[in-house]
């Protein structure tokens, strides 16, 4: 009797997207179980991996190429996934990201993040529109900017001035000129709705706010960080939107200016496991493999694995966690925890390495599952 496996990583940052690391483990698994029926989910929290993530789960997915202008102001080649129609949305559905659109990845050493701008993830979120979907799931982690999503927003046709109503710059660098918002051109959002996917609560200003949270791993010093917040501040007077909602703060203040636009915010992981049936795909599954690139305290406080890990506990799986790294003070009790870097013997030949070593976990777990050897 073969046994029912689900594979559903979230990507192991910095070395292997998501789709890669389940198709990984899936040939490792099938080396050596090779009749087992074995089922990919790759998972996301709406940064890097969400489109893979619907692409896998949805059959007859479409890749559309959009090139957009990322950043830094240069040319991104990028794509935004269309989803089949449905009685909800007859024109289909467009999932867009703005890791690879605006990510912090496109962002080049020696360039400002100050300067950084949602403009590009704002022009393919256009081309899904003129191509007539009905609605839109939107991915915002991975941000490069700290711009409210001003740029976006301008690209839908909005219009931010300052005081000589001249259009402001770029970037949180544009938020200290910020005047004026007219949004009399801005494109409505389709009659489906717009469903924004984010990992975080932040508001968008104050201590726990977009710039004072992330705007350090964004390259802002102190008194940019100063400067942005009152900008961010002064948008969320001219916008109508709460800047305390939930998620307000994502992607530098993304997540206020899409709600200004009428979209709903919600927690990644949880929509996409829904949106791309998981719960169904565990049901009835002997074994769940999840994982990440460090498994550790953050992860246990409901990050994709611990929430991949619950799905399977109640569906009765067992759970395996594979991980780049497994903390030590991380709590593995009814999980059996593999780390990459114990199977590649040091963390740089887990990270050069990833494929290979996912590989090689995805045999030995089959192995070792057969043989009953899981702790």
């Amino acid at each position: 009797m073969s046994t029912r496996v689900v594979i559903a990583p979230d990507s192991f940052k910095g070395s292997c997207p998501a789709a890669d690391a389940a198709r990984a483990l899936a040939d490792g698994w099938r080396s050596a179980r090779p009749g087992d029926d074995v089922i990919l989910r790759p998972m996301a929290d709406g940064g890097e991996g969400t489109i893979d993530a619907f692409a896998t789960a949805v059959p007859d997915a479409r890749r559309m190429p959009v090139r957009v202008t990322g950043p830094a102001a240069m040319p991104v080649d990028a794509v935004w996934l269309l989803l089949p129609p449905s009685d909800d949305a007859p024109g289909g559905t467009g999932v867009v990201e703005l890791a690879s659109t605006s990510g912090i990845e496109l962002l080049s050493a020696g360039l400002r993040g100050r300067d950084a701008s949602t403009l590009g993830f704002g022009q393919a979120i256009r081309a899904a529109l003129d191509h007539g979907v009905s609605r839109l799931i939107l991915g915002i982690g991975s941000s490069a900017s700290t711009d409210g999503g001003i740029g976006a927003l301008t690209a839908l046709g909005a219009r931010f001035t300052d005081p000589y109503d001249l259009s402001i710059p770029p970037g949180a660098a544009g938020l200290d000129e910020l005047a004026k918002a007219d949004l009399t051109r801005l494109r409505p959002a389709p009659d489906g709705g717009v469903l924004v996917l984010t990992d975080v609560t932040n508001p968008l200003t104050g201590p726990r706010g977009a710039a004072a949270v992330f705007g350090p791993q964004k390259g802002l010093g102190a008194e940019e960080i100063a400067r942005a917040d009152a900008g961010l501040a002064r948008l969320a007077t001219l916008l109508d939107a709460d800047p305390e909602t939930p998620g307000a703060g994502a992607a530098g203040g993304t997540g206020f200016g899409l709600r200004a636009w009428g979209a709903r915010l919600a927690g990644g992981a949880a929509e996409i496991a829904e949106l791309t049936g998981l719960a169904g795909a565990i049901d009835g599954a002997d074994v769940v493999i999840t994982g990440e690139g460090s498994f550790d305290g953050q992860s246990e406080a409901g990050k994709t694995p611990s929430f991949v890990a619950g799905l399977a506990r109640a569906a009765g799986a067992r759970v395996v966690v594979v991980a780049g790294r497994i903390a030590d003070d991380v709590d593995t009790d009814g999980i059996h925890a593999v780390s990459l870097t114990e199977l590649a013997g040091s963390g740089d030949a887990a990270m050069t390495g990833a494929r290979h070593w996912l590989h090689e976990a995805g045999e030995r777990i089959a192995r070792e599952g057969k043989d009953d050897r899981w702790s």
